[in-house]
């Protein structure tokens, strides 16, 4: 799918607010209410724009930890990696899981109310898995940056 100025526009201004209204947006993008509707739905059809929603804080909703999960699988195996993609895509503690080059396999960035919690989430992930050879765990201490958004 090619993307012009206009729909580089519009991802930009959605990345900001997703509930930015047709009519700001028509007006940024010099184009027609029904255009710029049209290039929403075209970029939503070609998962161009794959989900919107919004960032919730996670110390406002109790979860006080966040981790940064090295973790290094016993075997590579395709069926291997799916297993374990699916077992973290279902754990929503999990808010991100990169399958990566280098020492381990996958990072994962994890969200927990407590230690105890984040305990508990790596018996469920790790020590039950006889695949994980090992799992190396840094607590953030800030967040610093925190964002989805691709520079368009």
């Amino acid at each position: 799918m090619q993307l012009d100025t206009n729909d580089l526009t519009i991802l930009a201004a959605i990345q900001q607010n997703c509930r930015i209204s047709l009519e700001t947006l028509s007006e940024q993008c010099s184009l027609s209410v029904p255009s710029v509707q049209r290039r929403l739905k075209r970029l939503r059809d070609h998962k161009v724009i794959s989900s919107e929603v919004a960032i919730i804080n996670p110390d406002k909703v109790g979860f006080d930890m966040t981790f940064i999960v090295q973790v290094e699988l016993e075997r590579e195996a395709l069926r291997q990696l799916d297993e374990f993609r699916k077992h973290v895509n279902k754990e929503p503690r999990v808010q991100q899981c990169y399958y990566v080059t280098g020492d381990a396999d996958f990072v994962l960035i994890c969200t927990a109310k407590n230690m105890r919690d984040f305990e508990d989430l790596t018996h469920q992930l790790f020590f039950d898995n006889a695949n994980v050879r090992r799992f190396k765990t840094s607590v953030v201490m800030d967040r610093a940056k925190v964002g989805l958004e691709v520079p368009v």
